[in-house]
Protein backbone atom coordinates (compact mmCIF):
# COMPACT_ATOMS: atom_id res chain seq x y z
CA UNK A 1 0.00 0.00 0.00
CA UNK A 2 1.58 3.23 -1.04
CA UNK A 3 1.78 5.88 1.31
CA UNK A 4 -1.02 8.52 -0.42
CA UNK A 5 -3.06 5.35 -0.71
CA UNK A 6 -2.75 4.49 3.12
CA UNK A 7 -3.20 7.92 3.50
CA UNK A 8 -6.51 8.51 1.89
CA UNK A 9 -7.92 5.26 3.16
CA UNK A 10 -7.09 6.44 6.46
CA UNK A 11 -8.83 10.38 5.81
CA UNK A 12 -11.99 7.94 4.84
CA UNK A 13 -11.71 6.00 7.80
CA UNK A 14 -11.66 8.96 10.18
CA UNK A 15 -15.01 10.25 8.22
CA UNK A 16 -16.34 7.04 9.69
CA UNK A 17 -14.85 6.55 12.73
CA UNK A 18 -14.84 9.48 15.34
CA UNK A 19 -12.04 7.66 17.61
CA UNK A 20 -10.17 7.33 14.47
CA UNK A 21 -10.35 11.07 13.23
CA UNK A 22 -10.06 12.42 17.14
CA UNK A 23 -6.69 10.29 17.34
CA UNK A 24 -4.94 10.76 13.29
CA UNK A 25 -4.16 14.52 13.69
CA UNK A 26 -2.30 13.45 16.88
CA UNK A 27 -0.35 10.48 15.62
CA UNK A 28 0.03 11.00 12.01
CA UNK A 29 -0.32 8.14 9.75
CA UNK A 30 2.01 5.10 9.68
CA UNK A 31 4.73 4.34 7.24
CA UNK A 32 3.36 1.84 4.53
CA UNK A 33 4.66 -1.72 5.18
CA UNK A 34 5.46 -3.96 1.93
CA UNK A 35 7.26 -7.23 1.56
CA UNK A 36 8.55 -9.33 -1.07
CA UNK A 37 5.62 -11.91 -2.12
CA UNK A 38 6.30 -15.71 -3.46
CA UNK A 39 8.04 -18.92 -1.89
CA UNK A 40 11.25 -17.06 0.33
CA UNK A 41 8.80 -14.99 2.24
CA UNK A 42 6.92 -17.76 3.25
CA UNK A 43 9.89 -19.51 4.14
CA UNK A 44 11.16 -16.96 6.06
CA UNK A 45 7.27 -16.54 7.82
CA UNK A 46 8.38 -20.13 9.49
CA UNK A 47 11.90 -18.98 10.07
CA UNK A 48 10.78 -16.08 12.36
CA UNK A 49 7.72 -17.64 14.62
CA UNK A 50 7.98 -17.16 17.96
CA UNK A 51 11.36 -15.68 18.06
CA UNK A 52 12.56 -12.12 18.06
CA UNK A 53 13.18 -9.71 14.96
CA UNK A 54 16.96 -10.08 15.54
CA UNK A 55 17.15 -13.36 16.06
CA UNK A 56 14.94 -14.67 12.24
CA UNK A 57 17.27 -12.21 11.16
CA UNK A 58 20.29 -13.64 11.90
CA UNK A 59 18.80 -16.82 11.37
CA UNK A 60 17.50 -16.16 7.71
CA UNK A 61 21.44 -14.71 7.11
CA UNK A 62 22.87 -17.71 7.69
CA UNK A 63 20.22 -19.49 5.69
CA UNK A 64 20.98 -17.34 2.72
CA UNK A 65 24.45 -17.92 3.00
CA UNK A 66 23.76 -21.74 2.26
CA UNK A 67 20.68 -21.27 -0.28
CA UNK A 68 21.64 -18.39 -2.29
CA UNK A 69 18.90 -19.07 -4.49
CA UNK A 70 15.84 -19.57 -2.16
CA UNK A 71 13.16 -21.53 -3.70
CA UNK A 72 11.31 -25.24 -3.28
CA UNK A 73 13.96 -27.03 -5.35
CA UNK A 74 17.11 -25.42 -3.08
CA UNK A 75 14.91 -26.11 -0.12
CA UNK A 76 13.66 -29.80 -0.91
CA UNK A 77 17.50 -30.73 -1.69
CA UNK A 78 19.18 -29.01 1.36
CA UNK A 79 19.66 -31.71 4.22
CA UNK A 80 17.77 -31.24 6.86
CA UNK A 81 20.80 -30.69 9.48
CA UNK A 82 22.14 -27.97 7.65
CA UNK A 83 18.81 -25.91 8.16
CA UNK A 84 18.90 -26.83 11.70
CA UNK A 85 22.62 -26.09 11.91
CA UNK A 86 21.50 -22.69 10.69
CA UNK A 87 19.32 -22.09 13.74
CA UNK A 88 15.33 -23.68 12.71
CA UNK A 89 14.09 -26.37 15.24
CA UNK A 90 13.17 -29.25 14.15
CA UNK A 91 9.61 -28.46 13.85
CA UNK A 92 10.43 -25.36 11.60
CA UNK A 93 12.85 -27.54 9.58
CA UNK A 94 10.10 -30.18 9.24
CA UNK A 95 7.79 -26.85 8.10
CA UNK A 96 10.22 -25.81 5.54
CA UNK A 97 10.23 -29.21 3.83
CA UNK A 98 6.69 -29.48 3.99
CA UNK A 99 5.81 -26.09 2.26
CA UNK A 100 8.96 -26.73 -0.74
CA UNK A 101 7.52 -30.50 -0.97
CA UNK A 102 4.10 -28.57 -1.49
CA UNK A 103 5.29 -26.60 -3.75
CA UNK A 104 6.95 -28.91 -5.83
CA UNK A 105 4.17 -31.71 -5.61
CA UNK A 106 1.72 -29.00 -6.98
CA UNK A 107 -0.69 -29.07 -4.09
CA UNK A 108 0.76 -25.44 -3.01
CA UNK A 109 1.41 -22.42 -5.63
CA UNK A 110 3.03 -19.71 -3.83
CA UNK A 111 2.72 -17.23 -7.39
CA UNK A 112 -0.95 -18.07 -7.95
CA UNK A 113 -2.41 -16.53 -4.37
CA UNK A 114 -2.38 -13.43 -6.25
CA UNK A 115 -5.14 -14.31 -8.72
CA UNK A 116 -7.50 -15.52 -5.42
CA UNK A 117 -9.65 -13.64 -3.43
CA UNK A 118 -8.72 -13.17 0.17
CA UNK A 119 -10.42 -16.08 1.29
CA UNK A 120 -9.31 -18.65 -1.06
CA UNK A 121 -5.78 -17.40 -0.36
CA UNK A 122 -5.74 -17.65 3.46
CA UNK A 123 -7.23 -20.78 2.96
CA UNK A 124 -4.54 -22.12 0.90
CA UNK A 125 -1.81 -20.91 3.42
CA UNK A 126 -3.68 -22.14 6.32
CA UNK A 127 -3.75 -25.33 4.65
CA UNK A 128 0.04 -25.76 4.67
CA UNK A 129 1.61 -26.95 8.22
CA UNK A 130 3.11 -24.37 10.05
CA UNK A 131 1.06 -21.52 8.81
CA UNK A 132 -2.18 -20.05 11.06
CA UNK A 133 -4.90 -17.64 10.06
CA UNK A 134 -2.42 -14.58 11.40
CA UNK A 135 0.51 -15.70 8.91
CA UNK A 136 -1.74 -16.18 6.33
CA UNK A 137 -3.08 -12.53 7.10
CA UNK A 138 -0.32 -10.80 7.59
CA UNK A 139 1.14 -12.26 4.29
CA UNK A 140 -1.63 -10.88 2.27
CA UNK A 141 -1.52 -7.82 3.76
CA UNK A 142 2.32 -7.29 3.11
CA UNK A 143 3.05 -9.02 0.52
CA UNK A 144 0.04 -9.29 -2.03
CA UNK A 145 -0.76 -5.42 -1.51
CA UNK A 146 -4.77 -6.75 -0.15
CA UNK A 147 -6.45 -3.56 1.37
CA UNK A 148 -9.25 -5.66 3.62
CA UNK A 149 -7.38 -7.45 6.28
CA UNK A 150 -7.64 -7.21 9.46
CA UNK A 151 -5.30 -10.23 11.48
CA UNK A 152 -7.29 -9.90 14.80
CA UNK A 153 -5.10 -12.73 16.29
CA UNK A 154 -2.28 -9.86 16.81
CA UNK A 155 -2.05 -9.14 20.48
CA UNK A 156 -0.65 -5.62 19.87
CA UNK A 157 -3.46 -4.82 17.28
CA UNK A 158 -6.20 -5.95 20.14
CA UNK A 159 -4.66 -3.65 22.55
CA UNK A 160 -4.29 -0.88 20.15
CA UNK A 161 -8.35 -1.31 19.43
CA UNK A 162 -9.05 -1.47 23.36
CA UNK A 163 -7.43 1.87 24.15
CA UNK A 164 -8.99 3.41 20.96
CA UNK A 165 -12.43 2.01 21.84
CA UNK A 166 -11.57 2.98 25.89
CA UNK A 167 -12.42 -0.30 26.73
CA UNK A 168 -11.83 -1.59 29.90
CA UNK A 169 -10.59 -5.35 28.74
CA UNK A 170 -8.48 -6.35 25.80
CA UNK A 171 -10.97 -7.66 23.12
CA UNK A 172 -11.03 -11.15 21.70
CA UNK A 173 -10.39 -11.76 18.09
CA UNK A 174 -14.23 -11.97 17.67
CA UNK A 175 -14.90 -8.97 19.22
CA UNK A 176 -12.35 -7.49 17.12
CA UNK A 177 -13.31 -8.22 13.83
CA UNK A 178 -17.15 -7.25 14.88
CA UNK A 179 -15.81 -4.07 16.09
CA UNK A 180 -14.07 -2.95 12.98
CA UNK A 181 -16.64 -4.47 10.96
CA UNK A 182 -17.62 -0.97 9.17
CA UNK A 183 -13.89 -0.06 8.51
CA UNK A 184 -14.45 -2.23 5.68
CA UNK A 185 -13.20 -2.28 2.79
CA UNK A 186 -10.13 -0.65 4.05
CA UNK A 187 -9.46 -2.76 7.61
CA UNK A 188 -5.86 -3.03 6.34
CA UNK A 189 -4.88 0.88 6.74
CA UNK A 190 -6.60 0.22 9.90
CA UNK A 191 -4.75 -2.58 11.35
CA UNK A 192 -1.40 -0.37 10.27
CA UNK A 193 -2.82 2.50 11.81
CA UNK A 194 -3.63 0.40 15.08
CA UNK A 195 0.47 -1.14 14.98
CA UNK A 196 1.26 2.54 14.97
CA UNK A 197 -0.89 3.73 17.82
CA UNK A 198 0.45 0.95 19.74
CA UNK A 199 3.79 1.70 19.22
CA UNK A 200 3.58 5.55 19.88
CA UNK A 201 1.58 4.57 23.13
CA UNK A 202 4.27 2.68 23.90
CA UNK A 203 6.38 5.38 23.63
CA UNK A 204 4.45 7.92 25.80
CA UNK A 205 2.04 9.36 22.79
CA UNK A 206 -1.86 10.63 23.91
CA UNK A 207 -3.78 7.81 24.56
Amino acid sequence: MLQDTLENALQELAEQDADVARLLPQIGPPEPRQRDKGFATLFATIASQQISTDAARAIMGRIHTQLPTLNANTVAAIDGQALRDAGLSWRKVEYAKGLADAELSGSFNADALEAMNDADAIAAITALRGFGRWSAEIYLMFSLGRGDIFPADDLALRVALGRLKSLAERPTPAQSRRMVEHWAPRRSAGALFLWHYYLNNQRGAPA
